[in-house]
């Protein structure tokens, strides 16, 4: 028998968790995947005045000291701690000087975006930006972030860029590093995953500005003395540092015949494939070649995704002094009929902060179409919407990609949701599975498993481990819908 405990530090875009779990084989050689959250803390942006324009940051420190005590208070209980690991969402950074953070960290949905992406295509146009990194256009992309560092002087007084995950990595270890399948987000870095020293030139950009890159399944060093109370000495691991590389690695599916849509704030809908496809076909259709763990790519579409839903209910909550029940809002939308009009969650007008349902009422508005009428007529919009936008996806990935899918597989929040699960089986006749909620922390953790012996395989096996651990609820079409292939 042969069980130990890792920590999987788990930072998403609006909140972040600290989950500890016992991984390996029991005494009759059954795998063993037991997750306990052992703490939660949000993750809210700051509005700073930067002496013109109020710019949104994310308070990088705070997280890091809700992760310092998460650790300490998990220590105290563990008695087996073999690893801690990071996983976080994307294409963010703090610039560092002398191993010094210089200030807190954009947060990507800072409208300074526009201006970078003006900046860069000025330089090179999103065709050739595609050929060389895959990548789909993204407007928060980091090499557009770091184009409006540059051009207002904040990088002549940096000389590192680390990645979220890689930073918290930093401050545990002192060890800097570039994780690939992060990497691969950044549009600097091409889809071999090394560094693309001629656009970093291009740019005006320094290819020293990032550490070298370290793959998932190494160890990145071992948490220093005085950093966090009782995890001393204790290794930290390299996991897929993006978090949809994590939560894809978690996904129980057949990758040939499978779709999945990786679900929280944003929609991450897409394939893998044993193979980056960069080629026109991919690009015209919006899709993105990321790396994935064990050398596989995460061919995927990013969709708006819940964050349309919590920022409703968010502006909701603010406008009646008090949260509103989102539960409830779903019961009622589930008896709607299914909306006949959806809006597109793909508009770049949701993609701010602020009153989402104002924006969906206007989107409908400047198009001569009916404003839904209630707070639950807008739910149902939502939900409809979104099923409408992943359906689309899985049909594109299965198109660009030639993988016939026939089955779906939802992870992450939106697997709690029945009604969006519901909706989309219905807009594409194939059945959904749902589960398991904590993808990326599971994903997060098994590869930190197998990276310290406690639990072997390759991706498949690990997959095995995930569907029996935690069985996925199964959706199918309703019967007016039939029975298809994507």
């Amino acid at each position: 028998m042969t069980i130990g405990q890792v920590a999987a530090i788990d930072l998403g875009a609006t909140s972040g968790r600290v989950v500890l779990a016992n991984v390996g084989t029991d005494t009759a050689g059954k795998d063993v995947l037991e997750l306990e959250v052992a703490v939660r803390f949000p993750n809210e942006p700051l509005r700073l005045w930067n002496g013109s324009r109020a710019a949104l940051h994310t308070d990088v420190p705070a997280l890091f000291g809700h992760v310092s005590r998460g650790l300490a208070d998990l220590s105290r209980r563990s008695t087996d701690l073999v690893s801690i690991a990071v996983d976080s969402w994307a294409v963010d950074y703090g610039l560092l000087r002398d191993g010094r953070l210089l200030g807190l960290p954009h947060h990507y949905r800072d409208e300074r975006a526009a201006r970078g992406v003006t900046l860069v295509e000025s330089v090179v146009d999103r065709a050739e930006l595609f050929a060389r990194n895959g990548l789909q256009f993204l407007p928060f992309t980091t090499l557009y972030q770091l184009a409006v560092d540059r051009a207002d002087g904040v990088l002549d007084l940096a000389d590192r860029a680390l990645l979220i995950p890689d930073l918290i990595g930093y401050w545990l270890t002192g060890i800097e590093a570039t994780e690939h399948t992060n990497a691969s987000t950044t549009g600097l870095f091409g889809t071999d995953g090394t560094r693309d020293t001629a656009l970093f030139d291009r740019l005006g950009l320094a290819s020293s500005l990032f550490a070298d890159v370290i793959e998932p399944g190494s160890v990145l060093g071992r948490v220093l003395p005085g950093v966090v109370d009782g995890c001393q000495d204790v290794a930290v691991s390299v996991v897929g540092s993006h978090d949809t590389a994590s939560a894809v690695a978690a996904v129980p599916m057949d990758p040939d015949t499978s779709a999945y849509i990786s679900c929280g704030t944003w929609g991450l809908v897409g394939v893998e494939t044993r193979a980056p496809l960069v080629h026109e076909r991919t690009r015209a259709a919006g899709f993105t070649n990321e790396a994935g763990v064990d050398g596989r790519t995460r061919l995927l579409h990013n969709v708006m995704g819940l964050w349309l839903l919590s920022e409703s209910v968010r502006e909701w909550s603010v406008q009646d002094g008090e949260a509103v029940d989102l539960p409830e809002l779903l019961a009622a939308a589930a008896q709607c009929p299914s909306s006949s009009l959806v809006f597109d969650a793909d508009d770049d007008t949701f993609l701010p902060r602020g009153d989402m349902p104002a924006r969906i009422g206007r989107w409908y508005r400047e198009r001569g179409l009916e404003v839904p009428a209630s707070r639950v007529e807008t739910v149902r919009a939502i939900i409809d919407s979104l099923a409408a936008a992943f359906a689309r996806s899985v049909r594109d990935a299965a198109a660009v990609s030639g993988i016939d899918v026939r089955r779906v597989h939802v992870v992450g929040g939106g697997a709690q949701n029945a009604l969006l699960c519901r909706a989309i089986a219905d807009q594409l006749g194939l059945p959904v599975f749902a589960g398991p909620v904590e993808a990326t922390a599971i994903g997060n953790v098994l590869i930190q498993g197998r990276t310290h012996g406690l639990i072997g395989g390759d991706l498949e096996r690990l997959r095995d481990t995930v569907a029996s651990a935690f069985p996925p609820q199964r959706y199918d079409p309703s019967p007016r819908h039939g029975s298809r292939t994507a």
